[in-house]
């Protein structure tokens, strides 16, 4: 998604907190496709707002690179700051929950976050009436969303081009 906004993108940085479990599987999935879009992708792991701002301008300082950040409670605590030196750096990225879009992120890719409370209210529901919650089928989100916010794509120089467009589930202009 990425690459496609960016296309001239060749290095692209996986970055959140080392200690959220699921941070190891989204950059080894990165890295598992990366070489078929000829992007190379590392790691790039923070824990304070120091670490945020080390990672980014280092991130900056190569050409053509790019920011993914998976679902990770630091990244969305330190959002507003992660936006601002993603701007000032002119870099392109892409989050896991709209909110950054809506907060002048330029795009995100993850689950739909309505459908997950819908699913989390059914699980209780079925815990308060009883049944045993080490008995109940793990799910896994079925329903993505995509948004794009436009105003930020042209403060940095990029195309949304309209397949990207069309399949954006929001689109902030």
């Amino acid at each position: 998604m990425l690459k496609e906004i960016a296309p001239p993108l060749t290095h692209a940085a996986v970055m959140g907190n080392r200690k959220t479990a699921s941070l190891d599987y989204f950059v080894r999935s990165a890295q598992v496709v990366a070489p078929s879009f000829a992007v190379d992708v590392v790691a790039s792991h923070v824990e304070t707002t120091a670490d945020i701002e080390r990672a980014i301008e280092s991130i900056a300082r190569t050409p053509d690179s790019g920011l993914i950040f998976p679902p990770d409670s630091l990244t969305l605590t330190h959002r507003d700051l992660i936006i601002a030196l993603a701007s000032q750096h002119r870099l392109p990225a892409v989050y896991n929950v709209h909110v950054f879009v809506a907060a002048g992120g330029l795009m995100s890719y993850g689950t739909d976050q309505d459908a997950l409370f819908r699913l989390a209210a059914f699980y209780v529901d079925r815990i308060l009436r009883g049944d045993n919650p080490a008995e109940l089928p793990v799910q896994a989100p079925t329903k993505f969303e995509t948004s794009v916010n436009l105003k930020t794509a042209k403060a940095l120089g990029l195309t949304v081009p309209p397949g990207l467009l069309v399949a954006a589930d929001e689109v902030i202009e």
